[in-house]
């Protein structure tokens, strides 16, 4: 396998490495290609709990709010409902990208590609895969969103009492799977 050089640009030639085996560039010494261990049983786990997760996080009330006697529970998607009932559309939608369909077509992109090569076959249109989750990767912009939620839920703390849901653990661990998928990527 032929490989440039990301440092230096030089083409170089990738001998077959042992697992755990570091190819270096013959110029300048950076790490062209690192073979781990397992990569693909990883990357097809963090993707198979990933998907569960977000099934979790879509499914499951997000937030409760206690306020007055009232309880009021939130979904994920209820955000989205209301920024599209206040007249947000063009804010409802980008939220909705990227918060629900963004990552979960990068989670079933994974898993299009994994499983196939788990079972040693070549998926469709593998390269054209890869392009596409690559593409969608800077779209998928959940941890963000959690860091909204949390400004939020510490700026309303004073004013109700606020109850995390299993929605809303779901969704955090959603993010350090994703950031896990991302890791592993590069490595299969």
């Amino acid at each position: 396998m032929q490989i440039a050089c990301h440092a230096c640009d030089l083409l170089q030639l990738l001998p077959p490495l042992p697992p755990g085996g570091i190819s270096k560039c013959l110029r300048c010494h950076s790490v062209l290609y690192r073979q781990k261990l397992d990569s693909l049983n990883r990357a097809l786990a963090f993707s198979l709990a990933g998907l569960i997760l977000l099934a979790v996080a879509h499914f499951f009330p997000f937030l409760a709010f206690r306020m007055q006697g009232q309880v009021t529970k939130a979904l994920l998607i209820t955000g989205v409902l209301n920024l599209y009932a206040q007249g947000m559309l063009v804010v409802a939608t980008l939220v909705l990208m990227t918060t629900i369909v963004v990552p979960a077509v990068q989670l079933m992109l994974l898993l299009y590609v994994l499983v196939p090569l788990k079972f040693g076959h070549v998926p469709w249109r593998l390269p054209q895969m890869f392009r596409l989750l690559l593409n969608l990767t800077p779209w998928s912009m959940m941890e963000i969103f959690m860091l909204g939620i949390l400004v939020s839920i510490v700026k309303l703390v004073g004013m109700a009492t606020i109850v995390p849901g299993l929605a809303l653990w779901s969704f955090a661990l959603l993010v350090v799977v994703l950031a896990g998928t991302n890791l592993r990527r590069d490595t299969l």
